[in-house]
């Protein structure tokens, strides 16, 4: 179907229609709307999944949208012209027919239709486990039935189908990493979203994928590499789940000559897991850092000098980019956090409640601090737009930043809204150039808040190193050149933006 023409600026007529029973998953129909929105006559594209995220997403575009059901498909365009539909539905065929073509050379493959057989035919000793969370289940066990060790990167799985994976898998001696599991480095490569480091005589067990990649990397600019890194999912060291997948790793890595010291890193565990946890490795032979942040607890910088410390390494000045004298604190009064990494925004709140006092959020630090759906509130708050419930349908907004982008110009343009506080993460699988995407928001996000009269800090947490693909020094200058002022550490990106929002309200 054919809406009426949108009111956004620039764009005179839209277009949009439903494919019924069509499907790609979301980073596929991420590619093919940037494919779209290139060609002529197009404004904005928006080729994507009917999921009630989504659907949210495309009205608050300016979409009207007709009854769907999941299981479709939407096409939606913004058009200059709408002589620009034939062109522009031809640039969508051809973005769906390339991103399902599938050649070695000039053969067609003929693609093994199980895990367990596939794992047969390529002799692998993991398998990474990445469909919508209500199929990876059955994968898991196809895959463990192979015994093959497994990498579960799919999110939205139930814990109960969590912890019934993870007893299969000790039963058998086997590691499940995961669900949910963004991070890993085994073997010396990178799965999911891992930076690129040196080796060296660190192993990393994290319940956290950005958590583990910030260790990483601080470790990285101080010259100590990474021998392994086993991501044991988000879940691992609350009381369900109970730590189940972290003993394993603890003992793998315990066992592993290349390693000289393990650190475990997650967001805030459940008290008494993380005391089993601490008596576990008080009979391992590899001596343990716990990296477990909480109230009162190091955040990941400070766990990170303790680990430089304990290996004989001097700390260094970790690197910052852009404005880091006295700065002009904002005028709106609260602090905005928005983050794609969930432990960062975990880190934030927890070092910012400090200062601030309580910070509000869809992840929040204690439950009468939640966010209801509009992810807005008359107070500090911090969104993690990696959530699951954020992410149904959609690829991670370290692949798609439109969800975040859209809030950053709603942010910038709040009165209220004091200073922003943003991470960007670098890595494998991560947008291959995230800066040339936010830049131009944080030059408008600036310029928005200079027009109506405020001043409004930017202050970005940039997690790389100069050996990841999109190049850690590159991404930051980027990001100060567009106003922003980048440090490497986000806990003293956060307690930067702390200062400049002016203490308590």
């Amino acid at each position: 179907m054919t809406s009426p023409p949108p009111t956004s600026p620039g764009a005179t007529h839209q277009h949009v229609e439903v494919r019924p029973g069509a499907y790609a998953d979301s980073v596929t129909l991420l590619q093919v709307s940037k494919d779209v929105a290139g060609a002529p006559g197009v404004s904005r594209a928006q080729v994507a999944m009917a999921t009630p995220l989504n659907l949210e997403v495309l009205e608050q575009m300016g979409f009207e949208l007709p009854p769907t059901t999941t299981n479709d498909m939407v096409v939606a365009l913004m058009l200059d012209d709408e002589d620009a539909l034939p062109g522009a539905l031809a640039a969508v065929a051809a973005a769906l027919a390339a991103s399902t073509r599938r050649r070695e050379g000039s053969a067609e493959l003929a693609p093994a239709r199980t895990t367990g057989r596939a794992l047969a035919e390529g002799g692998a000793d993991l398998a990474l486990i990445s469909v919508p969370g209500q199929h990876a289940l059955v994968e898991a066990v196809d895959a463990l039935d192979a015994d093959r060790d497994v990498m579960i990167f799919s999110d939205n799985v139930p814990v109960e189908q969590e912890v019934a994976l993870k007893d299969l898998a000790t039963a058998r001696g086997l590691l499940v990493m995961g669900p949910d599991c963004g991070t890993a480095v085994v073997g010396g490569v990178g799965l999911g979203f891992a930076n690129t480091t040196a080796s060296g005589p660190v192993g990393i067990v994290a319940a956290s994928g950005t958590g583990c990649q910030q260790l990483m990397c601080l470790l990285e600019a101080a010259g100590v590499g990474v021998a392994a890194a086993l991501g044991v999912g988000g879940r691992d060291l609350g009381s369900v789940v109970a730590g189940r997948s972290t003993r394993t790793a603890l003992q793998r890595l315990d066992a592993d000559p290349a390693v000289e010291l393990v650190v475990v890193v997650s967001k805030p565990p459940a008290p008494e897991v993380a005391a089993d946890l601490r008596a576990l490795a008080a009979t391992l032979a590899t001596p343990v850092h716990f990296a477990l942040l909480g109230d009162g607890q190091p955040d990941l910088t400070e766990a990170a000098e303790a680990v430089l410390g304990a290996l004989g390494h001097d700390v260094p000045t970790w690197p910052t980019w852009g404005a880091t004298g006295a700065g002009t604190p904002g005028t709106g009064g609260f602090l905005r956090g928005l983050f794609v990494g969930g432990t960062l925004c975990d880190e934030a709140m927890l070092v910012a409640a400090h200062e601030l006092g309580p910070v509000r959020s869809n992840i929040p630090l204690s439950p009468e601090l939640a966010l209801d759906g509009s992810l807005r509130a008359d107070a500090h708050t911090m969104v993690d737009f990696g959530d699951d419930s954020l992410t149904a349908g959609r690829a991670h907004p370290m692949i798609d930043p439109t969800l975040r982008l859209e809030h950053l110009a709603r942010a910038a343009a709040d009165p209220t809204t004091a200073c922003l506080l943003m991470d960007v993460v670098l890595g494998h699988g991560a947008e291959p150039d995230p800066a040339g995407a936010l830049a131009p928001a944080v030059r408008d996000a600036i310029a928005t808040a200079r027009a109506a009269g405020r001043d409004l800090p930017v202050v970005i947490a940039c997690v790389g190193t100069e050996l990841d693909p999109q190049h850690l020094s590159r991404q930051a200058a980027t990001l100060a050149e567009a106003g922003a002022e980048v440090h490497l550490s986000n806990a003293r990106a956060t307690r930067r933006a702390v200062a400049l929002t002016g203490g308590p309200r």
